[in-house]
């Protein structure tokens, strides 16, 4: 049975280890649980891609099957995270696993009968992109609950890490597994990672304060006499500082996290390297992905401030990255980029997961998931046409010197409006003849 014994509290000492996190018996499991259905999902991903392939000998097909997964999340994300809000979260991400695992399961009976068809697909990777709306808030959310507000860096930073190693590991073990057990079969073992994090998801044990935050939750009135709650989008728009971080993300996004597109057109390119070369760009990127993770693991309550900074360093590194004149110099570069952006990533979920009201955060995961997947599907094609029109090397320097000067900008406006002078209270004819006297 998890979680029976009395958990530490971490965080209450000043320990700033990333790790720290893992003192909570319940976020041990959940980690391991992660890392379980990290390595399926990934695993049937990439089994999902070469199936596409093979059916249609279609590299379009293959990206548009990615596509019509991602779609839900730009049209139903206010939605998804508006139902995490309001049911209970453990109950949440139970069924949203449970159902997930049902995908996989009618995924891999259909290839074993030999009757998917590429429409059939399609609406399967629709139905999961769907479900995912729900679980993404929901398993995100539940996380934090496992461990105190101060240390949701460090729970954030290690599920990074958890997502990096099942990355390379599931897409490896996909080679091996479609020779092992079919591509059936992989379908199936993600449906059983689905299920394996359903089966621990129970015995978790939720903070005292996040009890006592979800008994004030369902406390809340609701229906026509309720007092009226504002949505997700407009709690989002109405929040200055959600407004500004999702600024830094999109004009990151679009022009300064695209490396797999911009570094591999310079070192193919102007750097004259091979495919060799761009492999080992490839690493150094995951590489310092997750020594970033481990470096962000040791915040406690990362700000705006701190993601705007570390953006304009990312843009500083990238247009250094450009300039670059030989390969080793672009090599060095490399890891401090994906160092500075993976710090970035963790600092903008923890404000993302911290910063609202308990009972808004979902919605806010919401909104945040419909946007980032408007600049996720925006951003490639974007940056693709301004290596077009510019060049690789023009690209890089560019992107990072827009991404540098709108920092800038945010920087010296919110300096102003801090500096300017506050209107003076409006007294009453009274107030004012007490304050003359």
């Amino acid at each position: 049975m998890l979680g029976r014994r009395a958990e530490a509290a971490p965080g209450r000492d000043g320990n700033r280890s990333p790790w720290r996190c893992l003192r909570s018996r319940s976020m041990r499991w959940w980690s391991v649980a992660n890392l379980v259905s990290n390595l399926g999902t990934w695993m049937q991903l990439t089994v999902q891609n070469l199936l596409v392939l093979q059916l249609t000998g279609s590299a379009a097909a293959t990206g548009l099957s990615l596509s019509v997964q991602a779609a839900p999340g730009l049209l139903f994300g206010l939605l998804g995270g508006a139902v995490v809000d309001r049911l209970p979260r453990k109950l949440t991400a139970a069924v949203s696993q449970a159902l997930l695992a049902l995908v996989a399961f009618a995924t891999a009976a259909l290839v074993a009968c030999g009757a998917l068809s590429v429409p059939v697909l399609m609406v399967l990777a629709g139905i999961t992109g769907l479900i995912a709306t729900v679980d993404g808030p929901a398993t995100a959310l539940l996380g934090n609950d496992l461990v105190p507000e101060e240390d949701v860096p460090s729970a954030i930073a290690l599920g990074s890490v958890v997502h990096s190693a099942g990355r390379l590991a599931g897409t490896a073990l996909a080679a091996v597994g479609i020779a092992a057990i079919g591509t059936a079969g992989a379908y199936a073992v993600n449906g059983l990672s689905f299920l394996f994090v359903t089966a621990v998801i129970p015995f978790l044990r939720l903070t005292e304060q996040a009890k006592a935050t979800a008994r004030a939750e369902a406390a809340r009135p609701r229906g026509r006499g309720a007092p009226k709650e504002r949505g997700g989008l407009a709690f989002f728009l109405g929040r200055r500082s959600l407004l500004a971080l999702a600024v830094i993300a999109a004009i990151s996004a679009v022009l300064g996290r695209n490396y797999q597109l911009t570094l591999a057109t310079l070192v193919t390119g102007p750097l004259h390297g091979g495919p060799g070369a761009y492999g080992l760009v490839s690493t150094l990127l995951a590489v310092g992905g997750i020594a970033g993770a481990v470096v962000a693991g040791r915040m406690r309550r990362p700000t705006v401030r701190l993601v705007a900074l570390l953006a304009a360093a990312g843009g500083l590194l990238q247009i250094a990255a450009g300039l670059s004149p030989v390969l080793m110099l672009l090599l060095v570069m490399v890891v401090p980029m994906a160092i500075v952006e993976s710090v970035a990533d963790t600092a903008t979920t923890t404000v993302l997961q911290t910063d609202p009201p308990a009972h808004m955060r979902g919605r806010v995961l919401g909104v945040w998931r419909s946007l980032s997947t408007s600049w996720g599907l925006a951003g490639p094609p974007l940056l693709g046409l301004l290596v077009q029109g510019v060049g690789e090397r023009g690209a890089l320097v560019a992107g990072g010197l827009v991404i540098a000067a709108v920092i800038g900008a945010g920087a010296l406006a919110r300096r102003r409006r801090a500096g300017a002078p506050r209107p003076a209270p409006v007294l009453a004819p009274e107030a004012a003849f007490q304050t003359a006297a």
